[in-house]
Formats: C-alpha cells, structure tokens, sequence
C-alpha cells in the first residue's frame, strides 16, 4: 500500500518533496525479512507488559497516579510501553540502519550528486523512520484498547503523541549517528538505550527515587515521552503534558539542525 501512495506524495517540487524521495526510496527497498525484524520490535513491549505488567502488576494491585485516583498496575505501564516502542522503533532506523547507509553503503554520496541537500535526506530518513514507528503505534494502542486499559478516543488522542515521540528520538538517534565511530559504539548506544527504559518512570513513578535522582529521571528524554503518552492515556492531561510537548518539540529541532549539519560536514568535504 505504501508503494501506491508515496509515488503521489512525493509529486510536488521544494525540499518537502525531495524529503519524501528519499522515504519513498526506503520504500522501494522494502525486503520481506524486514518486516520479520519489525514484527521482533512490536512484541518486545508486549512481552513486557504481559511478563510486569499483568504478572506483576497482580502482586502489587493498583497504583496512584496523583489527584486521589487509582489506576491498576498494567493500566500505569502500557503508556510507558508504548513510549519505549515509538522510542526503540525510531532509534533502530535512525542509528544503526542510518549509520550503514552513510558510513559503509555510501548510499549518501550518490543521492548529493542530484539537488538534494543533507538536510532533506536528513528529513526523508526520520520520516520513514516515523512510519515504522508509526506502526508500532498503532498495533499496540489496538492492544491497550483490547485489554481495556484506555479507551478508543483516548487511544486515537494518543497516536499523535506516540508519533511526536517517535520524531523526537528519530532525530536524537540521527545526530548520535554522524557521531559515532564504529560498529562497536552501538553498545553504547545499547546501554543508554536499556538504561532509559528502566528508569524514566517506566515500572515506577518517579516520586519513588531520591529526589537527586528524580530530577535526572524527569530530565530524560523516554520520562518525557512516557508522561505525556500516559496523561493522555489515562485521562489526566495537565500543564505538565503541555511541558512534555514543547520539551520534545525542542528534542527534535536541535536533533534534526544538528544532524543536518553534520551530515553536511561528513559528506560534503
């Protein structure tokens, strides 16, 4: 279907449209076991909520999400699964398969020798980087629907925040891309990656650790993320969301100039 309609998407002129060549070239390229390692990032979340969520979300019973109110455990981790998803989905395009395409497969330097410039490509590559994200999406607020954890309305007010978080990492994993060396950087990577999902508010509010620590907690980028997609989620949108908005707006334009320039220094010299 997404051969059907990025052909038509892409038939105006300008920098948007040269952006969305280099998606609709992602596109093209689509091989079948691709979407076998994109059925391998949808269920890891899942994995997780069904492994803490229910089983130990049975242990611990309901949790308190401010204001008096109650929510039962897996209901306060599925938002937080779902940021870590659009997290992980954006950052696996946007590092390791964008480091690929600029450092070994060159496939960079051919697309300057026509008008597009590093940004656009910078652009077209996070947004297909988002359209994977975007899948992730949807299958898993399909899920937290299913299993009555949020509603239909609430979950369609979600899927903007689930992309905005998505573009924000895509661009953060894009700039930490044109940074690094090696292969062997990814684990790196890895580790901030993991370190993230464990303490951004993920399996606990962040009123739970030291207030130092706290403080970092609510710095991170995913605590961000997973305040914002749970407010909505859970029907407690406040000025905080507002905060979680505008932080991952400022996420992804430093993100995306930064890496923009960059690729322009690698790869113009």
């Amino acid at each position: 279907m997404l051969t059907l309609v990025m052909p038509r998407l892409v038939a105006f002129e300008g920098s948007g449209g040269r952006s969305l060549r280099v998606t609709e070239r992602n596109v093209n390229a689509l091989k079948s076991a691709y979407w076998v390692v994109m059925a391998g990032g949808l269920l890891e979340p899942v994995f997780y909520l069904f492994s803490i969520g229910v089983g130990v979300g049975a242990l611990i019973g309901d949790i308190e999400i401010g204001g008096g109110r109650t929510v039962s455990y897996t209901a306060f981790v599925a938002p937080a699964m779902l940021a870590a998803s659009a997290m992980s989905g954006a950052l696996s395009e946007t590092t390791f398969n964008f480091f690929g395409k600029m450092k070994f497969m060159r496939l960079y330097d051919g697309m300057l020798a026509t008008p597009i410039r590093p940004f656009e490509i910078a652009l077209g590559e996070l947004i297909w980087a988002m359209a994977r994200g975007s899948i992730y999406s949807v299958a898993f607020l399909v899920i937290m629907v299913t299993m009555d954890l949020t509603t239909p309305l609430r979950a369609l007010a979600t899927l903007p925040a689930a992309v905005l978080v998505g573009f924000a990492f895509g661009a953060l994993g894009m700039t930490v891309a044109t940074l690094i060396r090696s292969w062997q950087d990814f684990d790196l990577i890895g580790a901030g990656q993991f370190a993230l999902f464990l303490f951004s508010g993920t399996f606990v509010p962040a009123e739970a650790y030291p207030v130092v620590l706290r403080w970092l907690v609510e710095l991170s980028p995913l605590y961000r993320s997973v305040d914002l997609i749970r407010g909505i989620s859970l029907g407690s949108v406040g000025w905080a969301q507002v905060v979680d908005v505008v932080y991952l707006l400022a996420l992804l334009g430093v993100g995306l100039t930064v890496s923009g320039k960059r690729m322009g220094t690698l790869l113009c010299k």
